[in-house]
């Protein structure tokens, strides 16, 4: 996401997040600005390291002739078949900029659920947005989450020359920023929005798109793109209570993390959802391949970013740990239709530009969702050290 600075005002303020008492309701937990607060009696939960960046490595071009060095950074992780793919960012900044080793490539790894590496693909920027759509038989990648976003296709099952396919946009994004998440909707390929207002008005704006459908063209390797809806497109009020199905105005400016709602869930099931991360909400779309898609939008008592629902209970989440440089898989008794969210406290709008160390800010951790109030309750996970960012569930 994008930082911006913050007045101590706002820092202060964020001790007790206004929205987490609306959100939760009375009887909810307190903690540290953006803290866990964990529900009495929650089982625990397992991790384990399954891969990581400095096991791997990858060469890059800069000053000096070639470099190699090793991946860090992960994000945004899929599926593919019976793969996994996840993107690491190795320090390449969010509109493209080099890292201070001189390093401008992404590198996007597929392997298996036990952490066996298979290929590895580098791409140029950083990666932030990774999905497959099993229909065109490709790895969709977004680059550059702030500026100059273009996007990239990558088919494993392709000759070796042809894997991977650069595809810029045919026009200068409305929204004055870049892209971020990916999903696949209904055969529609849908990107967030990210980081509105970089170079033009600052958002909120209403004539900022905050989730884009976009069109790929082979033939000369362009992306259209059209606007879902806009960041102050009217919502109703999902949250329980008084309020609820009250019409509200959106005032995003964060939309981030994109997810397309199993039917499984326990609210909101086959919705396209939207997570604006700084703004503390999830929008929830229905009927977005339709003419006339309904918004809704969950008020959260805490940041979040990447979202995952277990299918059944045989499974395991599968988390890319920014800050450690790993892929860990979570396991434990979920209970299908849970919605399981990286809780990201230093994302919220009201945090300082740069987030103090824990504990006046935890790091990220591993939470669930209550689709009914908003309310983030921490998990208890024992094990290898887990910060989530991306987050995936898989089916035995």
């Amino acid at each position: 996401m994008r930082f911006t600075s913050r007045s101590l005002a706002a820092v202060v303020a964020a001790l007790i997040p206004i929205g987490a008492l609306g959100a939760a309701g009375a009887g909810a937990a307190l903690a540290a600005p953006g803290g866990p607060a964990t529900a009495a009696g929650q089982p625990a939960f397992s991790a384990r390291t399954i891969l990581s960046g400095t096991a791997l490595s990858h060469a890059f071009a800069a000053p000096g002739g070639t470099h190699h060095e090793h991946l860090s950074s992960p994000d945004d992780i899929t599926r593919f078949g019976h793969e996994l793919f996840a993107a690491f960012q190795n320090g390449v900044g969010p509109q493209g900029q080099a890292s201070p080793s001189g390093n401008t490539d992404s590198t996007v790894v597929e392997f298996t659920t036990g952490g066996h590496v298979v290929r590895q693909w580098d791409l140029h920027g950083k990666c932030d947005g990774l999905t497959a759509d099993p229909q065109a038989g490709v790895v969709i990648a977004t680059v550059n989450e702030d500026l100059h976003s273009s996007l990239y296709t990558i088919a494993p099952g392709a000759r070796p020359a042809r894997q991977v396919q650069h595809y810029t946009y045919r026009e200068a994004l409305p929204h004055h920023g870049g892209t971020d998440a990916i999903s696949i909707y209904h055969g529609e390929i849908f990107i967030s929005a990210s980081a509105p207002g970089t170079t033009g008005p600052a958002a909120p704006d209403a004539a900022y798109p905050a989730v884009y459908r976009v069109g790929l063209c082979g033939c000369d390797h362009v992306a259209t793109v059209h606007p879902l809806f806009y960041d102050e497109a009217t919502a109703s009020v999902a949250n329980a209570g008084s309020a609820r199905g009250t019409t509200t105005h959106l005032a995003l400016t964060d939309p981030d993390s994109n997810e397309v709602v199993p039917a499984s869930a326990a609210r909101f099931g086959g919705d396209f959802m939207v997570t604006s991360q700084g703004d503390q909400q999830q929008i929830f779309v229905r009927g977005a391949a339709g003419r006339h898609p309904g918004l809704s939008v969950l008020n959260l008592s805490r940041p979040v970013d990447d979202t995952a629902w277990p299918a059944s209970r045989p499974g395991a989440i599968f988390a890319t740990s920014t800050a450690t440089g790993t892929v860990v898989m979570v396991t434990g008794p979920f209970r299908p239709g849970t919605e399981f969210a990286a809780v990201t406290p230093c994302d919220a709008s009201s945090a300082p530009a740069t987030c103090p160390a824990p504990p006046a800010y935890p790091v990220n951790y591993l939470g669930t969702v209550n689709p009914w109030s908003g309310h983030v309750s921490a998990v208890t996970v024992t094990g290898a050290a887990l910060q989530p960012q991306g987050m995936l569930f898989v089916s035995w």
